[in-house]
């Protein structure tokens, strides 16, 4: 039984890994798959299906010997660590509080400290590597979490953008008494989706209803309320060795404006960039925020899904319509190249030294790379 998925992906969205010998794959449909190289299957974990509709985004990653997978979904979040050799569990840490999540967790190595960074809803938090508790955590977030974390310069870098999160542009829900009291036609106490007026907030309907029964208790109204008061959008930096809440104590650097929905931020050559749907790129000084520039044009519209990569001294971006931005890294925007490959592309980019990997929804292709030289 193939996972729901939202209409533009599918359920093999995640990327696998490898350990070199080894492939590990993540299907929300099913589960952990362990196979060698050459296709013989080691080992499988099954795991129940997340619960969203919109399908699975996370892929798993590899660390000192262990699988670490987010599990979050709208009910039942957990991050899962398993043994990368047989499969069997080590570690599950229960994260009652997140939703819906499609970010990859981060490794951060920060002195003799290991950490596992997932970010999710409303919420960075860190997990201790051997033991799986919460070390640190940090506020000021958006609802769903898209973007994976990345580091350089000592410090974490993430981006967190979703609808309503902007400090012009909020989404605000009536307390539960008086949007019930309008809406519970049949006065049942709780409400349907035929009950939900057309708009914004019906919209999200299903994202309401967590347990995906099509009714929306009070319970349920009221958390997606308190996430449209507190969601904000953010890119930020944070630096190590925090503990509690350190919202106030260890970001570095915070910026509001220009902020991407799904790609990443890379960390690359001392700057940070990011890059808007519509084809915006920004830049700044990795360690102090400042802007080198901000939502200038790639002259590549379009939505962007895939992460930036830098390489040779270029830092590359491709949008959803298949086209291959190439710049110059620095602290001015100079365009190299573009190229336009004719099919969709989500997948983000790879180098293994002087070639390019891109996956389109059709082709894999191989550049050897030549911009920035």
């Amino acid at each position: 039984l193939l996972e729901p998925t939202h209409r533009i992906s599918n359920p093999a969205a995640s990327t696998p890994i490898t350990d070199g010998s080894r492939v590990f794959s993540y299907f929300g449909s099913y589960g952990l798959l362990c196979h060698y190289i050459q296709g013989k299957q080691i080992w499988a974990h099954p795991l129940a299906v997340p619960m969203t509709e919109f399908g699975s985004g996370t892929s798993p990653v590899l660390a000192e010997g262990l699988l670490i997978v987010n599990r979050d979904g709208d009910i039942h979040s957990s991050l899962l660590a398993v043994d990368k050799l047989t499969g069997k569990t080590v570690l599950e840490t229960a994260r009652p509080e997140f939703r819906r999540g499609f970010a990859t967790p981060f490794i951060w190595r920060s002195g003799n400290r290991i950490e596992v960074i997932v970010p999710g809803s409303l919420w960075l938090k860190s997990y201790d590597f051997k033991t799986g508790n919460e070390l640190w955590m940090a506020h000021g977030f958006a609802r769903v979490a898209n973007a994976s974390p990345t580091s350089g310069e000592g410090l974490l870098f993430l981006s967190s953008w979703n609808v309503g999160g902007d400090l012009d542009d909020r989404v605000s829900m009536e307390p539960w008494e008086d949007f019930a009291g309008k809406q519970d036609t049949n006065k049942d106490g709780i409400l349907s989706r035929e009950e939900f007026p057309p708009g914004v907030i019906s919209d999200r309907f299903t994202q309401i209803d967590l347990n995906k029964d099509n009714q929306v208790t009070r319970e349920e109204y009221e958390n997606m309320r308190m996430m449209f008061t507190k969601a904000e959008n953010a890119l930020v930096a944070i630096r190590p060795g925090g503990h509690g809440d350190i919202t106030s104590s260890h970001v570095v650097w915070k910026q509001q404006r220009a902020l991407p929905y799904v790609s990443s931020p890379l960390w690359y050559d001392g700057r940070v960039y990011t890059v808007k749907s519509g084809g915006l790129v920004s830049c700044y000084d990795a360690k102090t925020g400042k802007i080198h520039y901000q939502a200038e044009r790639l002259s590549a519209p379009g939505d962007y899904y895939a992460s930036a990569i830098g390489a040779g001294g270029a830092v590359y971006f491709i949008s959803q319509n298949g086209v291959v931005t190439v710049i110059a890294a620095g602290d001015e925007l100079k365009i190299l190249g573009q190229a336009l490959l004719n099919e969709q592309v989500f997948a983000s980019p790879a180098v293994i030294e002087d070639m390019l990997y891109i996956r389109t929804a059709g082709r894999l292709y191989a550049f050897r790379e030549t911009f920035g030289r």
